[in-house]
């Protein structure tokens, strides 16, 4: 303390550093805790669009479907004995009539000798007992010979004649026992696997059966609908008309040309274990492109709605309070509309009300929006990005910039992402 005439006075020490830099610090803190930041401006969000279209629409219902051939037959031996021909390879086309296996058909003919023999035989005693029957009618009309007689020439005559027929028979069966020792293709087809080879012994009716022939052209296609679908075809076509059945080979990313085919078969009853109606299509198949038991994908149209209003799927949205789309209307504005959506076609869904066709339909961006809210649509502004034709049913994803030239870009980025910014150089 300093000592002055008006008493003692304390010493002031200056202050130090370490105090001086914290009380510069707390001075900084209040200021920065005082100080509010702006807000920053909320962007506009940016959707991608596609028009409302109404025109006509084919009522096509989709199923999977099972290729059979038209007719399929068993080829069995009529007789037994050995195998002693195969006249074709496994897999060949075969013609109606041509020769497929040949037996050994000698017992056969050997049999047919002898009851063609028989056959001579008898037929010359009935002639010879004929002449008999004949010379003792006319004594009995002299009264030369007696009623017995007469009665026992007749008897004789019969029996022969009953005899002969039976070796008419016997012979008749023995020509076709040399017949089926050539067996014939029934039909025209393809042919599968050989279950017996030549030098083999074969027996009448067994099985397995000798080989299976497929008819491949024509083919059947089975398939099934749901009862839902099938009360739709019977309101819209009944269940007599040939409907166009579009067949689809291959996988569902194979885009090769469908074939056409006709509806031949529907089914007398839904079954009851599955729900569903069997139906099946007629397809001439010249080419060889279906193949029996091959899987394929059945597009059958019913019938088409000739003013249909239809929207990409992804454009309605479900809620608590129903089904809406958002529409673009002036000034860029997002309006709700309330919809009833109708039956699903493939990447489209039609609108059975709530739409008049033509607007502008928010496709993908809709769970960024409130009714009225203003929009950006998503368009090519440089060459940094691409963006959705209004046109197109689906979004078109844009480049980020990553890419790009110089130019803004905005839409889906590369890896997902929405980019917006100025690619690079």
């Amino acid at each position: 303390m300093i000592m002055t005439k008006n008493g003692p006075r304390p010493v002031r020490r200056p202050l130090s550093v370490s105090r001086l830099l914290v009380m510069a610090l707390s001075i900084c803190l209040v200021a920065t805790a005082c100080k509010k930041d702006a807000p920053p401006p909320r962007s506009t969000p940016v959707v991608a669009v596609a028009k409302a279209n109404r025109g006509p629409l084919p009522y096509v219902v989709s199923a999977p479907g099972q290729v059979e051939p038209a007719r399929t037959v068993a080829v069995q031996a009529q007789v037994s004995g050995m195998l002693t021909r195969v006249a074709f390879n496994e897999g060949d086309e075969v013609n109606q009539g041509q020769i497929l296996f040949e037996v050994d058909s000698r017992p056969f003919k050997s049999e047919l000798a002898r009851v063609s023999s028989n056959m001579s035989r008898d037929s010359v005693q009935l002639v010879q007992a004929r002449g008999i029957l004949a010379r003792y009618a006319q004594l009995a009309k002299d009264g030369a010979a007696t009623r017995e007689s007469i009665d026992q020439f007749t008897a004789n005559v019969s029996a022969l004649e009953a005899t002969v027929s039976a070796d008419r028979a016997a012979m008749d069966a023995a020509k076709l026992s040399v017949e089926q020792s050539v067996i014939r293709a029934p039909m025209s087809g393809r042919t599968g696997l050989l279950s017996i080879r030549a030098g083999n012994l074969v027996r009448a009716s067994s099985e397995p059966a000798l080989v299976t022939i497929n008819e491949v052209r024509p083919v059947l296609v089975r398939f099934a609908i749901p009862e839902r679908d099938f009360a739709e075809m019977r309101k819209r076509s009944g269940t007599n008309r040939a409907l166009d059945v579009m067949i689809r080979a291959g996988t569902a990313s194979d885009s090769s040309a469908p074939i056409g085919a006709k509806l031949a078969f529907v089914d007398n009853a839904i079954d009851r274990s599955t729900g569903t109606v069997v139906l099946k299509a007629r397809a001439g198949n010249a080419d060889g492109a279906l193949w029996p038991g091959q899987f394929v994908r059945i597009e059958l149209e019913l019938s088409v709605d000739s003013n249909a209003i239809t929207v990409p799927t992804q454009a309605v949205v479900t809620s608590q309070t129903g089904t809406f789309v958002f529409v673009v209307e002036n000034e860029s504005k997002a309006k709700r509309h309330q919809v009833k959506v109708g039956r699903t076609s493939g990447p489209i869904i039609v609108i059975d009300s709530g739409l008049v066709g033509g607007e502008t339909i928010i496709t993908d961006g809709q769970n960024r929006l409130n009714d009225g809210a203003k929009v950006e649509i998503r368009t090519l502004t440089g060459r940094g990005g691409r963006a959705g034709d209004a046109n197109n049913s689906r979004p078109v994803s844009g480049d980020s910039g990553a890419r790009g030239g110089v130019g803004a870009g905005s839409g889906n980025g590369a890896n997902g992402g929405r980019g917006r910014g100025r690619g690079g150089i």
